[in-house]
């Protein structure tokens, strides 16, 4: 079978089919997405997608994060940038990229459009999540370091299938949006520190509703835009490994299973060392005990998150040193709030920041941590921690509780009060939670 077949066959995988814990992970994203989202309302690229949405003309038919309504690709496109504003939503590090806020953007405004249940939306977010991260696998490190965007690129694929589905596409439909998808997805990571980021996502989300729109208007493609000749995969990476991406077929894992979340308010680098200075059992020891942190990691995340000195807030969330002095004081890394100018002129974490020393392994992936904290009177404690590590469902979820209540306070907590009760709602009544 061709991969593009497989494809299609997962996007019409019968919902019963699909692992509980898939589902369970959907629903988590959904309700992470929704509190990325309005946290991001306040960001000047949302006000400014806002007053694009306002000036097009058309039929006000989904949910708008900070706004009332519009219509479905407008929404999509509003919502995928404004969930990105902030870069504090989930990763999926084999897809090399972040999946809600590309693809629930999309599901959602199909989902109020044509008045279905929430349900049916978490479900088709699975199996364009699924999609996204098999073409993510397909395209590869050369394709993200090329300088692609693989939440823009992949991710309008998974919006593709995720809208798609919810319009009930047949067969022949489905590959006609997918191979329109890959005459539009776009997504570039000289983007990266602009507002550009951001609108990659809901480029994604847009392109998704789009491409199923108008397959479900019978409108026509390339037969296998994808993988074929001149398709998305020959024009934009070398060589595609399709052996890898479907080694474990979804109906045996889906491999959104191992979705990751971000929980803490800064670069996903810095996260590994953050958990695993978080369960050191220090007994009572502040900062100034502290001799020196060893910290390895693998050498891509030295050209990212290793600022020395941070001069702004900003360059606080992509420093090791001034991360490890906020986790050990016992700062709250959850909140945006944390990473303020003050925080970088902060004396006490400059100091601390003198006897942080980090390095490159390459025996590391980009989820683990090793190193080791010295104190001054001789004794010392290793530091491991690898993100892939599986969290069970119910620590999960009280940790994605926490990261909202930091973020959204008594607003964050409503939210996730609605987690039991998510499924049996029509799309419409959640898409309320975008709204307030």
């Amino acid at each position: 079978m061709a991969f593009i077949d497989d494809i299609i066959d997962l996007a019409q995988m019968p919902t019963q089919e699909i692992s509980a814990a898939a589902l369970t992970l959907a629903r988590f994203s959904l309700l992470d997405w929704a509190v990325c989202g309005r946290a991001g309302i306040s960001e000047p690229l949302s006000g400014k997608l806002r007053q694009l949405a306002e000036r097009e003309a058309g039929t006000a038919a989904a949910s708008v994060f900070g706004a009332a309504q519009a219509p479905a690709r407008m929404a999509a496109l509003v919502n995928g940038a404004t969930s990105h504003a902030l870069d504090f939503d989930d990763t999926h590090f084999a897809h090399i990229g972040h999946l809600s806020v590309g693809i629930y953007p999309a599901a959602f405004a199909v989902g109020e459009t044509r008045d279905l249940t929430a349900r049916e939306v978490i479900t088709a977010f699975a199996v364009g999540a699924e999609a996204a991260i098999r073409i993510g696998i397909v395209l590869g490190t050369k394709h993200y370091n090329h300088g692609f965007h693989q939440t823009a690129t992949a991710g309008a694929f998974g919006a593709t299938v995720a809208a798609g589905r919810l319009f009930g596409l047949s067969d022949a439909q489905m590959r006609n949006a997918i191979g329109l998808c890959a005459t539009r997805a776009s997504g570039l990571k000289s983007q990266f520190g602009t507002m550009g980021k951001p609108y990659n996502a809901g480029i994604a989300a847009s392109n998704g509703v789009e491409c199923a729109q108008l397959a479900a208007l019978d409108f026509t493609s390339a037969e296998d835009a994808l993988m074929g000749e001149q398709g998305f995969v020959a024009t934009h990476c070398q060589g595609g490994d399709v052996a890898t991406a479907w080694a474990t077929p979804p109906r045996e894992r889906f491999l959104f299973e191992d979705n990751k979340y971000k929980l803490h308010a800064c670069c996903h680098g810095l996260h590994a060392m953050i958990e695993a200075l978080l369960v050191l059992d220090l007994k009572g020891r502040d900062l100034a005990e502290v001799a020196a942190l060893e910290v390895r990691t693998n050498p891509r995340w030295l050209r990212v998150c290793d600022k020395k000195r941070p001069a702004t807030g900003l360059e606080v969330k992509f420093s090791y040193a001034w991360l490890a002095g906020m986790t050990l004081r016992g700062d709250t890394t959850g909140s945006d709030r944390s990473y303020s100018d003050a925080v970088a002129g902060d004396p006490n974490l400059a100091e601390f920041a003198n006897k942080v020393t980090v390095t490159g392994d390459a025996d590391l992936t980009d989820t683990q941590v090793a190193g080791a904290v010295r104190f001054a009177d001789g004794t010392s404690l290793p530091l491991a921690f690898d993100l892939m590590a599986p969290l069970p469902p119910d620590v999960l979820e009280t940790k994605l509780r926490d990261k909202a209540v930091a973020v959204l306070a008594d607003a964050g907590a409503a939210i996730w009060d609605r987690l039991d009760v998510l499924p049996e709602m029509t799309a419409r009544d959640a898409g309320k939670i975008l709204i307030s």
